[in-house]
């Protein structure tokens, strides 16, 4: 993982480090929500689509919270470890992203979505997000700088 993250804080638009923003994080996690909500009103691709989304916005949430930009969404994953994420959750949202991009660019019939877990993912997100205070934003951005 900390080979993914090195090539991630090489890229251009890979992992950067900005100031914390709440307020962006907050949208971010209203996107999350908007999403969840659209994803149980949608119907075929547009499920997948939205329900990917929903846990990836709740993801970035943390990431704005931290100061940490990322516009490449495997380099995103790839710091869900620094975050107190575990290997089904990391599994959990690759399995998601690819099963997206199959929807989505290559007409794949979409799997039955898992509601279930994608608000547990959310939930966590937002765990993760109330725990953190000003010494484990400083760890963890410290950990992204010197990965």
């Amino acid at each position: 993982m900390k080979d993914k993250i090195k090539w991630c804080l090489e890229q251009k638009q890979g992992i950067k480090l900005v100031e914390p923003n709440d307020n962006l994080s907050e949208a971010y996690l209203k996107d999350s929500k908007d999403s969840l909500e659209s994803m149980v009103s949608s119907k075929g691709l547009w499920k997948t689509v939205m329900s990917y989304y929903a846990c990836y916005y709740a993801l970035y949430s943390l990431l704005m919270k931290l100061g940490i930009k990322c516009e490449i969404h495997s380099c995103t994953i790839a710091l869900m470890e620094l975050l107190g994420f575990d290997s089904n959750d990391i599994e959990f949202i690759e399995k998601m992203k690819k099963e997206r991009i199959g929807v989505q660019y290559y007409r794949k019939t979409p799997d039955e979505i898992n509601l279930i877990q994608i608000k547990e993912f959310v939930i966590k997100c937002q765990e993760i997000s109330s725990k953190l205070d000003h010494d484990s934003i400083t760890k963890v951005r410290g950990l992204v700088k010197n990965d």
